[in-house]
């Protein structure tokens, strides 16, 4: 989660949402995201709310925080009252999650289970440093109930690793990927970062192949944004390093869709490829299509029928709310229907099911036109009534949904 929090209203100290957020509570697709914001080290190009040891303080640690944790979830079942609330995914995030010990995750699920019950086939993904996880550790996860593991590998190229602060050896990603398998996940994940200052298009191209070869059924490569704050923004600002160029960037995406497409990977969200349906990450869909989850943990975000809401940053302050009985809630903002509507079209632009071509404001259809013209938009699906991305269009995917809203 970003760093700074966001002005927004105030939360009652119940948590209680608005009645508006409660309209269609129980029709819309729901999950919850768990926030671990443990890290054993900081990335230097990270600026998610997470913290070392050193950095923890007073008043929170990581032997009490499942605890903490399922007082949110029980929060969240009070809040929500009575609906038939069946949890179709749920994802834990970080941070790393896997810091904390396999059955504190587990109890976390199960308090989910016990107060909403998760429905038939949930998928429950947990991400991991390929370092933080063992065999027993999998076993552990997987008899709990988790389905689906994303690791993150980022890359092959013991240089790009350094440069990106992460601790992991080259080889042990399809190590993890492989452990995982042997444990009984039947859905595997690799995080990739690419543009890293110092990768080449060779570096790049090793860190696919080994990606490929590891055998997970997912994908997600993402280019490497500096973020402000951050040690990588320190080490440009200094001159250490250079600045990503988004040529390049937009080269190794070139790279990344021919080689996961020729290893049986297809896009269906801008940064994410999978070999089948059932692969696709039904929790971050789940996000992309406008369903509702609840976010659980320091800096978590939440949305329920167009109500967002985000929990303090840090965890000392997150426990001590909940020892009180008060919400963690920092503060809220309650989402217009074209807010709403911008949201839908930023994010389903981004899906290869792409956007209806009816629901796009009428003083933005001379963009349509342009962008159908340029190539940036499929002829086929288009006749069809609906705005979906080429390669190319996915190249510039960013500027083209600001030329639509």
């Amino acid at each position: 989660m970003p760093s700074v929090l966001l002005d927004g209203d105030p939360v009652p100290a119940s948590g209680e949402l608005p009645a508006s957020a409660l309209e269609g509570l129980g029709t819309r697709p729901f999950g919850f995201y768990v926030h671990v914001p443990f890290c054993a080290t900081r990335c230097g190009y990270c600026d998610f709310n997470t913290y070392t040891a050193a950095e923890l303080g007073p008043g929170a640690s990581r032997a009490d925080y499942a605890r903490t944790a399922v007082e949110e979830v029980r929060l969240a079942r009070r809040v929500l009252g009575d609906a038939e609330l069946p949890v179709q995914t749920v994802f834990f995030g970080g941070g790393t999650p896997t810091l904390l010990e396999a059955g504190d995750l587990v109890s976390v699920l199960r308090a989910i289970d016990s107060e909403f019950g998760l429905a038939p086939g949930a998928e429950v993904t947990t991400e991991a440093n390929p370092e933080s996880v063992d065999p027993a550790s999998l076993e552990r996860l997987r008899a709990g109930g988790f389905t689906r593991v994303s690791f993150g590998m980022q890359s092959a190229s013991a240089h790009v690793l350094a440069v990106l602060d992460r601790r992991h050896t080259p080889g042990r990603p399809a190590e993890a990927v492989r452990e995982a398998r042997a444990a009984g996940f039947g859905h595997v994940n690799l995080d990739l970062i690419y543009s890293t200052p110092g990768e080449t298009d060779d570096d790049w191209r090793a860190s696919l192949a080994a990606a490929i070869e590891a055998g997970p059924d997912h994908v997600s490569a993402y280019s490497l944004i500096v973020e402000d704050g951050t040690r990588l923004a320190a080490r440009i600002r200094r001159g250490e390093l250079p600045m990503p160029d988004d040529d390049v960037a937009a080269d190794r995406y070139l790279i990344a869709d021919a080689m996961l497409a020729e290893a049986g990977f297809s896009w269906y969200e801008v940064s994410n490829w999978a070999v089948s349906e059932d692969a696709r990450c039904r929790h971050n869909l789940l996000y992309w299509t406008g369903g509702d989850w609840w976010g659980v943990g320091p800096g978590a975000h939440g949305h329920v029928g167009g109500t967002r809401w985000w929990n303090v940053k840090h965890p000392a302050a997150y426990a001590a709310r909940l020892s009180e009985g008060v919400s963690p809630a920092h503060a809220r903002e309650v989402l217009t229907a074209e807010d709403r509507h911008v949201e839908r079209l930023m994010l389903q632009l981004r899906l290869d099911t792409g956007f209806p071509l009816d629901e796009i404001h009428r003083d933005a259809r001379p963009a349509v036109a342009r962008a159908l013209g340029d190539g940036l938009l499929d002829p086929g699906p288009f006749r069809g009534g609906r705005a979906v991305l080429t390669l190319k269009g996915r190249l510039l995917a960013d500027a083209l949904i600001r030329d639509l809203t």
